[in-house]
């Protein structure tokens, strides 16, 4: 399905090893340090169980056991680990495009060079990903993975150079900022294991968006071209204007891959804010430095570090998604504000519960449509 001649649309392996190769080295730790950190991430990830889910009030089906892994992950480990995510995801589209492409003259030649070329370029994307990404709880880990905890279902990563990078940065209390991270994450587990439609609700969001995508290979590969020379400087970049703002997900979107990207924007929304509500909310109590700690981290959130990072973040899409967190956590406040958490929670009955885009930002319409009619 996705190879030709065993060749495959993408060089998965060579994605890898160019990442792992341009991402840039972490901070300085002597070995004890860096096993000091590695084991006090694991008590953290522990405690905030207990911490998450009784300010919550998300009960997991079949308790403890039923938990998915906890995995403190350098940022090779990282990198290893979305690739097999990106891969699993990929399928049906890279399929699809394969497919395309097999019917064409010289489709083999051109399975392995572009293979190559876009092995390459997204090993280039992901190290520019992994030496930021302080956590991700991983939805979609593929079974029989390099990493451990890939029987199925998802896993939670603690990305420790990078945390301690940040910790430095911001200079703030270590042990705080960890269980402040670590809380954030827990989270985003907590979400998908108490909730069992969650995950196949989002996957299937994201196929239907994906097999909407009708563009061959080579249109494709031109538009991810185009919004990368975007990057560049210079006259041509000032001429071309918002042209070259776009995101690489904006680039292939029809009229119904917009509408599922308003559902998907919604329920991502949805899911960092509430995570950073829940982070905030039980921090005073187990976080007594979580006051600093939250305001030098927004203004690190909102700040870029030079004209290549915001353009690359911008090509990502990351633009938005420090906009989720924000409206998601304005959304989740304003409506435990007014029907308490409990009320809050019958967000996870059912993907018809989810909030729209509009309601994301008009809590009171999710209400009035959730509760209101359900009262009437």
């Amino acid at each position: 399905m996705t190879s030709i001649g065993g060749v495959e649309m993408v060089d998965w392996n060579l994605a890898v090893a160019t990442a792992t190769r341009l991402v840039r080295p972490g901070p300085e730790v002597s070995r004890d340090e860096a096993r000091a950190v590695v084991a006090e991430l694991r008590r953290h990830a522990k405690s905030s169980e207990e911490h998450v889910r009784a300010f919550t009030r998300m009960a997991v089906p079949g308790g403890p056991d039923s938990d998915t892994p906890v995995l403190v992950v350098d940022r090779a480990g990282w990198i290893k680990a979305n690739v097999a995510g990106f891969r699993q995801i990929l399928k049906p589209l890279l399929g699809k495009m394969q497919d395309r492409r097999g019917g064409m003259p010289g489709g083999a030649v051109l399975g392995t060079v572009g293979g190559k070329v876009t092995g390459v370029e997204l090993g280039m994307l992901l190290s520019f990903l992994a030496s930021r990404v302080l956590g991700q709880y991983e939805t979609f880990a593929p079974g029989g993975g390099e990493l451990p905890g890939t029987a199925g279902g998802g896993r939670l990563l603690l990305v420790a150079p990078n945390i301690v990078h940040v910790e430095r940065e911001l200079d703030v209390h270590p042990h705080d900022f960890r269980l402040w991270v670590a809380l954030h994450e827990e989270t985003h587990r907590t979400q998908f294991t108490a909730v069992p439609w969650l995950r196949d609700h989002i996957e299937s969001e994201i196929q239907a968006f994906l097999g909407e995508t009708d563009v061959d290979p080579a249109t494709l590969l031109e538009r991810l071209r185009e919004a990368v020379q975007s990057l560049g400087g210079g006259k041509d970049r000032e001429e071309a204007g918002d042209r070259g703002a776009a995101s690489i997900i904006e680039l292939v979107q029809t009229p119904a891959q917009r509408e599922i990207l308003a559902r998907l924007t919604a329920v991502m929304s949805l899911l960092e804010g509430h995570a950073d509500y829940v982070m905030d909310g039980v921090g005073p109590e187990v976080v007594p430095s979580v006051a600093e700690i939250r305001e030098k981290f927004q203004k690190r959130r909102a700040s870029g570090a030079g004209r290549l990072d915001q353009a690359l973040r911008k090509l990502l899409g990351l633009d938005a998604k420090l906009r989720q967190y924000r409206d998601g956590e304005r959304f989740v406040r304003a409506v435990v504000n007014e029907v308490g958490m409990e009320g809050f929670n019958r967000v996870w009955t059912s993907p018809n519960t989810l909030p729209t885009k509009s309601e994301i930002n008009k809590p009171a319409e999710w209400v009035a449509r959730v509760h209101r009619r359900a009262e009437s």
